[in-house]
């Protein structure tokens, strides 16, 4: 009876588990990591130049990529300014040791704001390196492959969007090695994801922990603790602990019975 009831928790526990990670896959906003994955690099876009270019054309080092709309009110500032302030402090090259892409999701974004929009936020890397950094704008189709590619899940809201902010990180071959969340970054831990490209070597990421914790909300724009998803999570990992002490109780009574 106990075995019965054991395998009945478990299965409910696995049930639960996979409803948890479902919720995560489904996510409207936030970052579905997808690891180890390449993404497509015959997507075209326009620098700010406009000129036309493929992802492909441009990676060929390890490549921070972002992804930002440049009428955003919120966070895609704070980002920019985040990954300037880090490439001023890094002892890496831009341009030799990797190069940076951020591309907007807004369709109605172009290359002459993107050109505009870079101004603002390269005045903190030295004038010869500012090639290094491109802003690309796109069509629709290009802009949902390539986010749906890196799984950066975005959402309009009104005249704006809720958005997620992080960097990703990609290999020479366009593959993703590493997802870096918030609007500052560590030089260090900076360091370490180009370094982790250039060998093609995916990482896991701590900070996809507070990813999990903490969702956007899209009325107060802005991240709030996601009690459902932590209790969900706390209920199944209680649940096995119980099953845990209950399979060790088991075999200890077992056992006492035996030498008895």
């Amino acid at each position: 009876m106990k075995k019965i009831t054991l395998v009945i928790l478990f299965l409910v526990l696995i049930i639960n588990l996979k409803a948890q990670m479902q919720v995560n896959r489904n996510v409207e906003v936030g970052i579905v990591e997808k690891l180890d994955q390449t993404i497509p690099l015959d997507l075209k876009f326009f620098n700010e130049k406009n000129d036309t270019v493929t992802l492909g054309s441009l990676i060929n080092k390890p490549t921070i990529l972002s992804f930002v709309y440049f009428d955003c009110p919120g966070l895609c500032s704070p980002l920019l300014d985040g990954i300037a302030a880090v490439v001023s402090k890094m002892d890496m090259k831009l341009g030799t040791d990797y190069d940076i892409i951020t591309i907007s999701f807004n369709t109605k974004d172009t290359p002459e704001k993107a050109r505009e929009k870079k101004l603002n936020f390269v005045q903190k890397i030295q004038e010869k390196d500012r090639g290094n950094w491109t802003y690309l704008t796109g069509d629709l189709e290009n802009i949902q492959k390539i986010t749906e590619a890196v799984g950066f899940r975005y959402k309009p809201t009104g005249l704006d969007f809720a958005h997620p902010s992080t960097i990703i990180m990609l290999s020479p071959k366009g593959k993703i090695t590493r997802y870096l969340y918030g609007i500052t970054f560590l030089p260090f831990d900076v360091k370490m994801a180009v370094s982790e490209a250039q060998r093609g070597l995916a990482q896991p990421t701590s900070s996809k922990l507070l990813d999990y914790c903490f969702g956007y909300d899209t009325t107060s724009k802005s991240y709030t603790l996601q009690f459902t998803r932590l209790i969900g999570t706390g209920m199944i990992l209680v649940g096995l602990l119980f099953a845990i002490i209950m399979v060790i109780s088991s075999k200890l009574k077992s056992i006492k019975a035996t030498k008895e």
